[in-house]
């Protein structure tokens, strides 16, 4: 046979066997699933055996395709792209709080700061209850669009925001019977008892834009769309920021212009999505249908560590303000409302990081691609190692928060900045890799890590270590729990990490 005859011969075949596999996808004789974001198919095929068809002489071939991801676009570019936008959109998030402390700083001076800082750990439990429902959510829906599951997806969506309605409305009412309460429990003296009791109030009043403004973010994010969400953050932020000033100042609303201020930017980050709705590009829908506990279970169990990472924060503030009022007064309250305010800007990026992965760790394990999900994890703790190489200019920064020029405040701030940021490459390595293994169903490892971070190590640490050093302890007491967390996960994930 000559070498154009054999030439010839494998044309044909080729020609076969893809007609053959059309032939196949056409019958429905192949299993089809959603791609990633950024991917396309690729088929290659080999010949294994000849086969008669029925009574007739003719010879086809069998193929064993073996279906593959090309890459469109590299990883790397689509974890760039999903990190960057979720970051800025966090960042944004953080400025809600960051925005209030400065203009109150500047309007109200220490005694507004510290009834503020007393309140925050309040929003720190809305915020963690909308991203719990969010990313519990989200999380689910990402694993079942990637297989395929349209119906549960849609139930999946329904039933997380009854679960947002429900957590809603227990907030409004606790804000409408129990702010002033809330207030004296948390420490607020007369002296500042009636500025924290009316940040409570309106805050609570506002947990249903809060919560249902962070169900949204996470399924956008996740369908898809990551431009939008941080579009609608960062607007949401900067319209906090000129309204504090404009509330604050020229309008002289003290402590409620603060908070309204607040309250609005979730309503205009909401407002902002709309399109995905009304453009008709969602994957999601709110369909009939009844609350599922196994849903319900899944939302909790997969959101619970983005709570507990929000409300250790809380705990955290108001074991912290407990111990620094017996310590150092309203003044070392203030003190460490700078410190913990500047700290959120940090675990913002580090937040936004682990939400940007979120997507893309989850859609890869839907589909059974454990090499990708390995890939974009060690993308994203090299980021958040580089981003943590960091020097804190800790007089600047403090000097800002420091409008009566307090130089006690000063000190104590600046001492604590210096001790605190230790911590961050810690915090960046533990949230990162809670939100990993929540995004493959690893919720144990995930439970775990959230709560020796947020309760079981921080809150005995923080009462030991302030007994021996003082401030100084107390600021020892974050970089200390976070680095033995960090530790405890690695040993985790070299247990629990997919294949």
């Amino acid at each position: 046979m000559t070498l154009y005859h054999k030439n010839s011969i494998k044309k044909c075949l080729k020609i076969l066997l893809i007609f053959s596999f059309l032939h196949c996808i056409i019958q429905g004789n192949m299993n089809c699933r959603f791609l990633p974001p950024g991917r396309k198919l690729s088929v290659r095929f080999s010949i294994v055996r000849p086969l008669k068809i029925g009574s007739s002489d003719a010879v086809f071939f069998v193929i064993s395709g073996g279906i593959s991801y090309m890459e469109q676009q590299s990883c790397l570019r689509d974890f760039t792209r999903y990190t960057i936008l979720s970051i800025l959109g966090t960042l944004g998030v953080s400025c809600y709080i960051l925005a209030d402390t400065f203009f109150v700083a500047k309007g109200l001076g220490t005694n507004g700061l510290a009834a503020l800082n007393l309140a925050i750990p309040v929003y720190n439990f809305i915020h963690g209850t909308g991203l719990m429902l969010g990313m519990g959510g989200a999380t689910r829906f990402s694993i079942c669009k990637s297989q395929q599951k349209a119906d549960e997806v849609n139930r999946v969506y329904t039933n997380t925001i009854y679960l947002a309605l429900i957590f809603s409305g227990i907030f409004v009412l606790c804000g409408f019977f129990f702010s002033r309460r809330i207030a004296v429990l948390l420490g607020a003296d007369t002296s500042i008892l009636d500025m924290t009791n009316t940040y409570l109030y309106w805050l609570m009043l506002f947990a249903p834009a809060f919560i249902l403004n962070d169900v949204f973010l996470c399924f956008v994010r996740n369908d898809g769309s990551p431009q939008l969400p941080m579009i609608a953050q960062l607007t949401g932020s900067f319209s906090n920021i000129l309204l504090d000033y404009i509330f604050i100042f020229p309008l002289g609303m003290g402590i409620f212009g603060a908070i309204f201020a607040t309250g609005l930017s979730p309503v205009i980050s909401i407002i902002i999505m709309l399109p995905h709705w009304i453009r008709k590009k969602n994957a999601f829908h709110f369909v009939k249908t009844g609350l599922r506990k196994y849903i319900i279970k899944q939302d909790l169990s997969l959101g619970f560590p983005s709570l507990i990472a929000q409300m250790s924060s809380g705990i955290v503030m108001i074991t912290f303000n407990a111990i620094i009022l017996m310590l150092a007064g309203n003044t070392g309250v203030a003190a460490y409302g700078v410190v913990a305010n500047i700290s959120l800007v940090i675990v913002a990026v580090y937040t936004g990081i682990a939400q940007g992965v979120q997507p893309l760790i989850s859609t890869f394990y839907g589909v059974g691609n454990g090499r990708q999900v390995k890939e974009v994890l060690k993308y994203a703790l090299t980021t958040m190692l580089s981003i943590s190489v960091i020097v804190v200019f800790a007089d600047p920064i403090t000097t800002v928060f420091n409008s009566e020029h307090d130089l006690r405040l000063q000190q104590i701030s600046v001492t604590g900045l210096k001790l605190y940021f230790m911590s961050v490459p810690f915090v960046g390595y533990n949230i990162i890799l809670a939100t990993f293994f929540t995004s493959i169903e690893r919720v144990l490892p995930a439970h775990i890590l959230s709560l020796l971070r947020g309760l079981v190590l921080i809150i005995p640490m923080a009462f030991l270590l302030s007994v021996l050093w003082e401030m100084t302890g107390v600021w020892l007491t974050y970089p200390i729990t976070e680095f033995l967390v960090a530790i405890f996960g690695f040993i985790i994930y070299r247990k629990k990490s997919p294949s």
